[in-house]
């Protein structure tokens, strides 16, 4: 069964949305497993590459590419009292700064080989588990030559035939993940707030997640972090936070010492660990990802195997539905 909870990319301008409903056996997640890039990198791209990047004499938290933690390490923090820790020191946080979704030859870890990794490392997958997917950024950077050329795609004809791989490869990933036995799983879009490159890429992304065909016990959750971006720099007051300078970040005005108060970007990237929290606190408010969520009794669970017959006999206990979820 499919429920829609909302409607679609960009939904939340309207504010429709509905948590998603359990499916677990287990009240909390029992785990948070990261894939993504530099906006929930925990320190893989700092332990690769010597400390150099991101400097922490610049004021970079803890290895991450901001003022504090973010939106997964807040997660992790209320759901199990510790941040997420980088894959590289045995954690389950796969991402990397500067990862893609699509693998242009370059050293960094991307989607597939960050699943790859998880895979190679003998992690057994928690059903239970709490699976985030982030990427997208560094995809339309890379075509719009933020980092490099532009245009850097490499083999694709056309930067629009990047995009659309990037969305159709975003997707893959996810399938891939529920083909491994994911059960829940929370997937954001490319993120980049009122850029045409971004736009073009998630109306392909809005397409390719037509063509997900996910296992019946799967609670998929989505997660628009260009709208959440559109709403924060047009109504901070909304979040609890002040206006804020977008022409300036916080390192270029040597304002770490005041928590980047007044700041969007803490690097003219990245955003400070303000903005992180507000975006992990309006995420719990439409998923409830750090709520107890009810379990069924175990005599409801023997009446309900009871009434599938031999097939209840396999079946983990559960319930079997396919929750998604659009915010």
């Amino acid at each position: 069964m499919i429920k829609w909870c909302a409607l679609g990319l960009g939904a939340l301008a309207a504010g429709v949305a509905t948590p998603a409903e359990a499916v677990r056996d287990t009240a909390y997640y029992s785990s948070l497993t990261v894939f993504g890039d530099s906006l929930v990198d925990a320190g893989n791209l700092y332990l690769s590459n010597g400390g150099t990047r991101p400097d922490p004499a610049l004021g970079y938290y803890q290895n991450r590419f901001t003022n504090g933690y973010d939106y997964t390490d807040l997660l992790s923090l209320d759901l199990f009292g510790t941040a997420t820790k980088p894959s590289l020191q045995g954690g389950n946080n796969f991402a990397y700064g500067g990862g893609r979704i699509v693998d242009t030859g370059d050293v960094i870890p991307d989607m597939a080989k960050q699943i790859d990794t998880f895979e190679a490392t003998g992690r057994t997958v928690d059903p239970n588990g709490l699976y985030v997917v982030n990427f997208g950024a560094n995809d339309v950077f890379g075509a719009k030559g933020v980092f490099g050329p532009v245009g850097a795609i490499g083999d694709y004809p056309t930067v629009s035939a990047y995009l659309q791989a990037a969305a159709e490869q975003y997707v893959a990933g996810v399938q891939r993940l529920n083909d491994l036995g994911v059960r829940n799983i929370l997937m954001t879009d490319f993120p980049l707030f009122g850029d045409p490159y971004t736009i073009e890429a998630n109306s392909y992304l809005n397409a390719a997640l037509a063509n997900l065909s996910l296992d019946p016990d799967t609670t998929f959750m989505f997660y628009s972090l260009s709208d959440f971006n559109r709403r924060v720099l047009t109504n901070p007051a909304s979040f609890g936070l002040p206006q804020m300078n977008t022409t300036v970040s916080c390192i270029q005005a040597s304002a770490q010492a005041t928590n980047c108060e007044g700041y969007f970007s803490f690097d003219g990237i990245h955003p400070i660990a303000a903005v992180q929290a507000a975006g992990y606190a309006d995420i719990n408010r439409l998923f409830g990802l750090n709520a107890a969520q009810a379990v069924p009794e175990p005599m409801s669970w023997v009446m309900m195997v009871a009434g599938f017959g031999a097939i209840g006999a396999t079946m983990r206990y559960r319930r079997r539905r396919t929750t998604i979820t659009y915010a």
